[in-house]
């Protein structure tokens, strides 16, 4: 009875599966930060993206310009030139030349920024900051068409005036949709959170087959939003790659966070991407899935020995013998299960369902 009641197997049940599953996520790109974000995997009911990185490339591009005075992107790249955003790169590239320098420059989270050039209060940012400004609407019937286009728009404000409009244009990733419709597949809901414009942001969810989206919010709007989903029993991801993704990150159930991010967004997730690819969010909730059953299947396997055996010991119909094979045969029967998993790649997966 002692030899048969041996938890060699129990011991190994949940460890020998965790290794296995890591190490296949590993292989594939996700790096799983410990055991927790398995587990807060397996129960994600519902996926949260943010667009500008994590659906889109976050190489924006100046797609168009339309200035009230000469001169205005200049200005804008001088004022964008201690920002490290995505939109500052694009402006920089545009201007393609030396800027001048900038005083008192402050980024402002979820708005733009602002500062001084040549003497000039300036500030650069979207809808929200061009309310907060004051300044008179201007190149209202461009900015729409824009919108429509599902452009991110920025104004260039003086006081309250309106010097320039600026128009980006970012590429959606090719396995955006693959990724959304891989996740509806799964029974996930998918929602998009975004800073942008909600014309802007609504043409690329669109795009993806996305029909929930919140747009226009700053950063602690993502984190209260992804609350109220938590108030109502959702068990919530959220996928980001920006600064200003890094509270909504850390407020999620899981944060997932792409590898090509900012170190704020990847120290605050759970699980990083290693590769951009959105393919890789449903394959980590894929994965996570997967070890959480060879867990329960492990555990079925050390359980069925012992229970089989016991009695058997217990009324004299197994030797010591028997019964050390038995405890041997349950600790090879957990591991090669255990090891089953490391068959699993995200690419088959996708071919296949979640594995088995």
């Amino acid at each position: 009875m002692l030899v048969i009641a041996c938890p060699c197997a129990l011991g190994l049940a949940t460890p020998a599966a965790i290794m296995a599953g890591t190490g296949a996520a590993a292989r594939a790109g996700i790096l799983l930060r410990d055991a927790d974000s398995i587990e807060r995997g397996h129960a994600a009911t519902l996926v949260a993206f943010d667009k500008t990185g994590t659906l889109t490339e976050g190489r924006p591009v100046l797609a168009a310009l339309h200035e009230a005075e000469p001169g205005a992107l200049a200005l804008a790249a001088a004022l964008q030139a201690g920002s490290e955003h995505p939109l500052a790169r694009a402006v920089l590239a545009a201007h393609g030349g030396a800027t001048a320098p900038v005083e008192d420059f402050r980024a402002l989270p979820g708005r733009g920024v602002r500062g001084v050039v040549a003497g000039r209060a300036l500030q650069l940012g979207g809808p929200r900051l061009l309310a907060e400004s004051g300044a008179a609407p201007a190149f209202t019937t461009e900015a729409a068409e824009h919108e429509a286009a599902g452009r991110t728009l920025a104004w260039l404000v003086e006081g309250e005036r309106v010097l320039a409009l600026l128009a980006f244009e970012d590429a959606v990733k090719p396995g955006a949709a693959e990724a959304v419709a891989r996740l509806a597949a799964m029974g996930v809901r998918v929602a998009m959170l975004s800073g942008d414009s909600p014309a802007a942001a609504q043409a690329v969810a669109s795009r993806l087959g996305i029909t929930e989206v919140e747009a226009g919010l700053l950063p602690a709007d993502k984190s209260a939003r992804i609350a109220g989903w938590q108030a109502q029993g959702l068990k919530v991801a959220m996928v980001g790659d920006g600064v200003n993704d890094a509270p909504a990150l850390a407020a999620a159930d899981l944060g997932i966070a792409m590898g090509s991010g900012t170190d704020a967004a990847i120290a605050a997730a759970g699980v990083t991407l290693l590769r951009g690819d959105p393919r890789l969010v449903p394959a980590a909730l894929e994965v996570a899935r997967a070890t959480r059953r060879k867990v329960r299947q492990n555990l079925f396997w050390a359980f069925i020995y012992n229970s089989a055996g016991l009695p058997l010991a217990a009324f004299g119909f197994l030797s010591p013998a028997l019964a050390g094979a038995a405890m041997a045969a349950s600790s090879v029967s957990v591991l090669g299960n255990a090891l089953l998993l490391s068959r699993w790649t995200w690419r088959e997966a996708k071919e296949r369902g979640t594995p088995e």
